[in-house]
């Protein structure tokens, strides 16, 4: 138990340290990144009607194999480079790595604003295409039904 709490102080405490350090940049572009990527699969959830990504994985165990590894598909690039930097970015400060420590910062930066985003983004598409959708069936000097 010790351990995990080492690797939980260290984690945060590296993790604190790293925007004024070497790769500060990585911090805020690898999340919008894979913030970019939540929003194009979310638009594509919301135009083919598939069920909302993050109720689909806790609810549906039939559906959740595919949809995580449809998720670590649309990551793999953001992550795979947010393990590398933090690879690189331990050897350069440290002259070690710490390869649990390097795979929960990929996870952090990249997985979890996917995963946090993708069913928000989906559910706001919905509304747009639904209201589009309705304003475009509207005859003409009728005023569209609200789709809230």
């Amino acid at each position: 138990m010790q351990d995990f709490v080492d690797f939980v102080m260290r984690l945060w405490a590296d993790l604190l340290a790293r925007p004024r350090g070497p790769f500060g940049f990585r911090l805020a572009v690898q999340p919008m990144v894979a913030l970019l990527l939540a929003v194009r699969d979310g638009v594509h959830d919301a135009k083919t009607r598939r069920s909302p990504y993050f109720w689909t994985v806790l609810h549906d165990p039939p559906e959740r194999a595919r949809r995580v590894r449809e998720a670590l598909r649309a990551t793999a690039t953001v992550g795979g480079l947010a393990l590398a930097l933090d690879v690189i970015y331990q050897l350069k400060v440290r002259g070690w790595v710490y390869p649990g420590e390097a795979l929960g910062i990929a996870l952090l930066l990249a997985l979890f604003p996917y995963s946090a985003m993708r069913g928000p983004v989906d559910r706001i598409a919905r509304r747009w295409i639904a209201r589009q959708t309705s304003r475009q069936r509207a005859p003409d000097g009728a005023t569209p039904a609200r789709t809230t």
